[in-house]
């Protein structure tokens, strides 16, 4: 246990006695719908698939928001001929990975950060990399990680003022754990330094791979038929809303309905499985409303379409003018990125939390795509002015959209310097190879 302290020495003997207490978890999350119980081993090490006897590297991103960022990089690793091990910790993230891994690459959900989980899965997957994306360090991943000598990166690494102050707080920890990262290439400047004044021995600013990302897709007939039946309606969406959001959203939607009568607001949630306490909510407040997820469409005379469904905002973003992006009118999250409706078309409206992606709004804000709203009645005021205006919504929109183009070039910028670490696993495979 040298050089790890007396703080991960003693996470790593909890984390190993409570080994039965985490096996208890994952039966309460599978009961409550937060694992899938066609692959629930997985989250206990073992493998859903076979391995391919062939070289792997192995990418991994939390949930829905890093495992879309790592699609292209996931795309150029392939172009190298490498097998891609793509892990992922939710439901959510796995079902929209299945429509949007690129063939050939290997999603599995991430074991718990539990030794002899952690273990397991890294003995029978034998990456020869390992590209760890934001902030998802696991300990015992990382200690197990080191001790197979299997060299890890994290890319698009991010480290908050919030977090850093907790992280400062462990001196030895941190520093252990980031130290056995060959590179940690931070999204800018300010993630930078942070990574450096914790311990990180090799850092590079290559900016956010999230800017690199395609526009998500939707399906060209679903869409001409979603098209026709709102033609001619001011159309907005409220994507990713968190409880005691969707409240604010209806309200803002009553506010607005009798300037524009034809008024269609969307509320698509974080959590699918929200939307029926949202369709309910809606009736509470005399809305007429259709569930996606029950395979209603928003006809005439519906005034609230709930988009419960996954992998589907591509879609919903190309009907919308404005694009309001949840979990920044409530506290703990942070706000969620707003860089797909900026490229699909979309006047941005966020709230002011938004300490998770701080200089992505910050920009958007400045490039004059995207406005700060502060509570309902400010959202229901902004929302009204771009809808009721659409040639100023289209020209927020156009601003947004530059940003976006703007801010792209991090994908280049990894690759150029991970290909070191490449070049090493491709030596490694002829030298294995027959």
């Amino acid at each position: 246990m040298s050089g790890k302290g007396f703080l991960l020495s003693s996470y790593r003997t909890l984390t190993a006695l409570l080994e039965p207490a985490a096996a208890g978890l994952l039966l309460w999350r599978r009961k409550r719908g937060k694992e899938d119980p066609a692959r629930f081993a997985e989250r206990r090490g073992y493998p859903g698939v076979t391995r391919p006897d062939r070289t792997l590297v192995w990418v991994h991103g939390a949930s829905v928001g890093e495992t879309v960022t790592l699609l292209p990089l996931i795309e150029r690793l392939q172009r190298r001929g490498l097998v891609v091990l793509v892990t992922s910790g939710t439901v959510t993230s796995a079902r929209l990975l299945a429509a949007r891994l690129p063939p050939g690459a290997i999603h599995q959900y991430l074991p718990l950060d539990v030794p002899r989980y952690m273990r397991r899965f890294l003995d029978y997957w034998r990456p020869a990399l390992g590209m760890i994306c934001e902030s998802e360090i696991w300990p015992n991943m990382v200690i197990e990680a080191r001790r197979r000598d299997i060299p890890l990166v994290l890319v698009n690494a991010r480290m908050s003022e919030r977090s850093f102050r907790r992280w400062y707080k462990l001196p030895k920890a941190s520093r252990y754990l980031l130290s056995s990262f060959e590179s940690c290439l931070a999204q800018s400047q300010g993630d930078g330094e942070r990574l450096a004044q914790l311990g990180a021995p090799r850092v590079g600013i290559a900016g956010n791979l999230k800017f690199d990302v395609p526009a998500p897709p939707a399906d060209a007939n679903t869409l001409a038929i979603l098209d026709g039946l709102t033609s001619g309606r001011p159309i907005w969406i409220a994507a990713s809303t968190h409880p005691g959001e969707d409240e604010l959203v209806i309200s803002a939607h009553l506010g607005i309905k009798p300037h524009l009568p034809k008024l269609l607001t969307i509320i698509a949630p974080r959590h699918p499985q929200r939307g029926s306490g949202i369709e309910e909510l809606a009736r509470a407040n005399g809305v007429a409303v259709a569930r996606r997820a029950a395979g209603e469409m928003p006809e005439r005379d519906v005034d609230l379409y709930v988009a419960d469904t996954v992998n589907e905002l591509g879609l919903l973003y190309r009907l919308s003018q404005v694009a309001f992006l949840g979990g920044s009118l409530v506290p703990q999250v942070g706000g969620h990125n707003p860089i797909e409706p900026a490229k699909l078309g979309c006047a941005l409206l966020h709230g002011p939390l938004v300490h998770n992606n701080a200089e992505i709004f910050a920009a958007f804000d400045q490039g004059g795509g995207a406005r700060e709203v502060a509570d309902v009645q400010a959202l229901a005021g902004a929302a009204h002015r771009w809808l009721s205006d659409p040639a100023s919504a289209r020209q927020a929109a156009r601003a947004a959209s530059q940003t976006a183009a703007e801010l792209g070039g991090a994908l280049n910028r990894t690759m150029q310097t991970i290909e070191p670490l490449l070049m090493r696993v491709a030596l490694g495979q002829r030298e294995t190879g027959p």
